[in-house]
């Protein structure tokens, strides 16, 4: 997802927030997500070490991108709601 939808999907959440249609997103509930996604990535890591397939390891090593992706937007979004 590009910076601009991410700013767009918070703005609309910020809007819905002030309309009273959105449950505020907790910071513990943000850093929850971050713990686990960090847990996963390592345990892709530790994976790909050990997995001697290469299409294996190319397969492992995409859905390291995605983690790592995922982790990025979730730091963001914990700095944006900590505000």
């Amino acid at each position: 997802m590009g910076l601009k939808k991410y700013a767009e999907k918070l703005d609309d959440y910020f809007e819905r927030l002030k309309q009273g249609k959105a449950e505020k997103i907790e910071a513990t509930h943000v850093e929850k997500v971050i713990r686990k996604l960090n847990a996963k990535k390592q345990q892709l890591l530790d994976e790909i070490q050990t997995t001697t397939k290469e299409s294996k390891k190319a397969r492992l090593e995409q859905k390291l991108l995605f983690a790592a992706e995922h982790i990025k937007r979730a730091e963001m979004l914990l700095e944006q709601i900590s505000k």
